[in-house]
């Protein structure tokens, strides 16, 4: 017999039940946003991790069901966008335990890249009342026929982790669904759930486009104690590399993963978290068994038993990166272990969550720093949280690659209809401001290709039927719904044990380097390598305790200004001998040894040091500003120096400085006088900087796959790498050749000013530079400063020697 929707009065008894047998109490900010979604409004939760901001939107959108007596069973109400996997379990399982104890007659599903094929099909058959699914599963719905049926009835749009999602271009993937979705449901309430970030009212802007100005901000003022404690080593090196320091404080981990019920220990890279998961089990076997590792290269099956094991509270510890840090809640969890700097407060903080993860629960967080310099981070962390301020998140705006991409997705399901998508996406805070004309090119764009490339008929993707844009050639449909989505990276393959069981993907470039019989660690697992069979990495377990572990492609995480002033705060406090932290305090041997052979700069100095080598000539800087603005610094720099004297340099970099390094003397002192760090000379030559430097190409290579020019290859049949790479460097060229005005290569120099050289940062950052006083010293040998980029470039060197062996070299003869 089927069940009858219940009234209002009905849902909120059962409601006030159901909170009193769990022993929870219903918060102001909960109210506030029940109310809020009464009135009909959209808007933006900010509540502490772990204080019910799921319950505060998903339970409004049951009363508003209840309260209407719209239930709408047999069609999708409720759509829930998440931008990790493990989420998307998570709030199932939440949504789940709420709908059977309130007696509510809808069901949840979940859609995301781990959904099979069979519970795809059997969801398009019968849909469920929720649904939660990623930006690119939801583009990828929009991409089949049917889809407007399926939307039509949606009430509410809710977006978790709002301000992950918005600082990237699946950001806008949502933004463009959003408009879709209430394009064709225009009673829409659209939410957002963020974590604290500096400027949540231009998030609250980006989620609601044009509706802002009716949006509502709900703000939680429960309090949220973080309690922050750095490893730090018993003594400090003089000369600090990076990555050296993290496994030799292994020890002192051991103590907090015996002492909590569960431990999550984050690491910032795949790679890392693989070689501290062997690490770790090597200096305690006990763990066996108890330990284990969760990344986004892992099979479905291995996450979700880690997930599951974790929620029991079976496991002792799990290694893991960002897949598991935003928004999951695993109750066993009293600690949290951060493996190197995050590299900023909001990413420390979010982290630090996942412990504590219930109201009034405390977060504890334990940072254990890769090399000395770091471990002043602590404290920088620390400070930065007990002042409130957290770092801003930068909305990508006018990304016409994606609209490229959108546009193409909906001319391959029900057509095309430009005005009505027009109006639509002119609503959203990305694509505000386009215009008629750019609106113009991304229509013949996707219909004709661009004016350079109109002769050949493969770009010639859509057609035009009565007004409408359509794509009736099955194979560019199938092609293009295989590469919907903003998440662009090097070719994956699986990595499959000879019993058929698939382990999960790495990298094309990694497996090219391996030759039959070598062996390499993943999952976990030592592996030898047999071959590729059908485009599948092919492997057997091996007895071996040595193995390289695979490493992925892609840029390191810079250090956020917020946290690089609160750096130099910290070293102007050391100097003035006033309130040293701990952190600061173990790092005196360093900056007495930094302050023999260079000079320990305050606040409002800037350092450059000076020195000759066997290698060249090597010109040191140190801002502090973080390793996106030293690369732009670097850049215009070396091409400002190049102006006085021809020069080559080669550039390295970290968070706290560069090197420009030449093999003819560097007319640093001239440069200087000639206004070397005045940023209105260095504006105008940005341009010849960047196609210098290559990073608008590097930059491009990203923006063709998304908007279609280049094709990644089908599944199991995948194109090379360098042969993506070589047909985006193509483009590039011949746009910048004969098509200057390209929009997507326009977009590609934007980029590379915004997020790459973060424009405005790097202006900020020559601005205080420019009114700083520059210490500039000769060395007769690397400070510890310069030390740990001068191993960095040693690297990239080919040697026969361990990296390890050579560095120690290099430190006997400074010592």
């Amino acid at each position: 017999m089927k069940k009858e929707p219940h009234s209002l009065l009905a849902f909120n008894e059962r409601l006030s039940t159901w909170f009193h047998e769990q022993g929870w109490q219903v918060f102001e900010f909960q109210r506030q946003t029940w109310e809020y979604m009464r009135q009909g409004k959209s808007g933006l939760v900010n509540a502490p991790t772990g204080s019910g901001k799921t319950y505060s939107v998903f339970l409004g959108a049951l009363m508003e069901a209840a309260r209407q007596k719209q239930w709408g069973q047999g069609s999708v109400q409720v759509v829930w966008v998440t931008p990790i996997r493990a989420l998307a379990l998570e709030l199932e399982l939440a949504m789940d335990r709420a709908l059977r104890a309130l007696d509510v007659p809808w069901r949840v599903a979940v859609r995301t890249g781990d959904t099979s094929a069979a519970q795809k099909a059997s969801w398009k058959k019968k849909p469920s009342e929720i649904l939660i699914t990623t930006p690119e599963s939801l583009h990828i719905l929009f991409s089949q026929k049917g889809y407007p049926q399926l939307f039509k009835n949606v009430q509410t749009i809710v977006v978790d982790e709002w301000h992950e999602l918005m600082g990237s271009k699946r950001g806008v993937q949502t933004e463009l669904a959003i408009s879709r979705v209430r394009g064709l449901s225009p009673g829409l309430r659209v939410w957002g759930i963020s974590a604290t970030i500096g400027n949540l009212h231009e998030a609250m802007d980006a989620l609601l486009g044009s509706y802002a100005s009716n949006g509502v901000m709900v703000r939680s003022q429960l309090p949220k104690e973080v309690h922050v404690q750095t490893l730090m080593p018993d003594e400090i090196e003089h000369y600090p590399w990076a990555g050296h320091l993290g496994i030799r404080l292994i020890g002192k981990i051991l103590p907090i993963i015996d002492a909590h019920v569960s431990t999550l220990i984050f690491t910032n890279t795949r790679a890392q978290a693989e070689i501290w998961y062997q690490q770790l089990l090597d200096y305690a076997p006990q763990l066996a068994g108890v330990l284990a590792l969760h990344h986004g290269s892992l099979s479905q099956e291995l996450r979700h038993w880690v997930e599951q094991q974790l929620h029991e509270g079976k496991l002792k510890a799990v290694i893991c990166t960002s897949s598991l840090d935003l928004g999951v809640d695993f109750r066993p969890v009293q600690a949290v272990i951060q493996i190197g700097s995050p590299k900023g407060v909001a990413r420390f903080m979010q982290r630090a969550g996942r412990s504590g993860h219930q109201p009034g629960a405390i977060s504890t967080l334990y940072f254990l720093p890769t090399n000395s310099l770091e471990i002043i981070e602590g404290a920088a962390m620390r400070e930065a949280w007990k002042d409130g301020i957290t770092e801003e998140r930068i909305p990508y705006i006018r990304s016409f690659d994606v609209l490229s991409q959108y546009l193409l997705t909906l001319a391959v399901s029900e057509g095309m209809k430009p005005e009505e998508i027009f109006n639509e996406i002119k609503s959203t805070y990305s694509y505000a401001s386009v215009t008629d004309a750019e609106w113009a090119w991304v229509l013949q764009f996707i219909s004709q290709g661009s004016q350079s490339l109109a002769a050949y008929e493969e770009y010639k993707k859509a057609s035009w039927h009565e007004g409408i844009l359509r794509v009736t050639d099955r194979r560019t449909a199938m092609r293009h719904r295989l590469s919907i989505g903003t998440i662009v990276s090097d070719s994956m393959l699986r990595v499959v044990l000879k019993t058929g069981k698939r382990l999960g993907s790495i990298e094309e470039w990694f497996v090219s380097r391996l030759n039959p019989g070598d062996v390499f660690w993943f999952a976990g697992i030592s592996l030898e390598f047999m071959g590729i069979h059908h485009m599948e990495v092919m492997v057997q377990k091996s007895k071996s305790g040595k193995g390289i572990v695979p490493s992925y492609q892609g840029g390191r995480m810079p250090l956020s200004s917020l946290l690089s002033g609160q750096i130099r705060k910290k070293i102007q406090q050391y100097l003035d001998h006033h309130l040293i932290d701990e952190e600061v305090q173990k790092l005196v041997p360093l900056f007495q040894r930094q302050q023999q052979i260079s000079h320990v700069p305050k606040q409002d100095e800037l350092l450059i040091e000076y020195l000759v080598s066997d290698e060249g000539y090597h010109l040191f800087c140190y801002p502090f500003e973080g390793r996106y603005v030293h690369e732009g610094l670097a850049v215009t720099m070396a091409h400002q120096l190049g102006q006085l004297q021809r020069s080559t340099f080669s550039i390295a970099m970290n968070d706290y400085g560069f090197e420009l390094l030449s093999d003819t003397p560097i007319p640093i002192a001239d440069a200087l006088q000639q206004g070397l760090l005045d940023f209105s000379q260095v504006l105008p030559q940005l341009r010849s900087s960047l196609n210098a430097s290559e990073m608008a190409a590097r930059r491009f290579r990203e923006i063709a796959s998304i908007a279609g020019l280049v094709f990644q290859g089908y599944p199991g049949k995948s194109i090379k790498t360098r042969h993506l790479q070589a047909n985006a460097q193509l483009f590039f060229e011949v746009f910048k050749q004969y098509e200057p005005d390209n929009i997507l290569l326009q977009q590609a120099y934007e980029e590379v000013l915004i997020f790459q050289l973060e424009i405005n940062r790097l202006k900020q950052a020559y601005d205080r530079l420019q009114h700083q006083h520059v210490i500039l010293k000769n060395i007769a040998k690397p400070s510890p400063f310069s030390f740990p980029i001068l191993t960095d470039r040693l690297r990239e060197k080919y040697s026969n020697e361990s990296l390890s062996d050579r560095i120690a070299k290099l430190k006997k003869s400074l010592e």
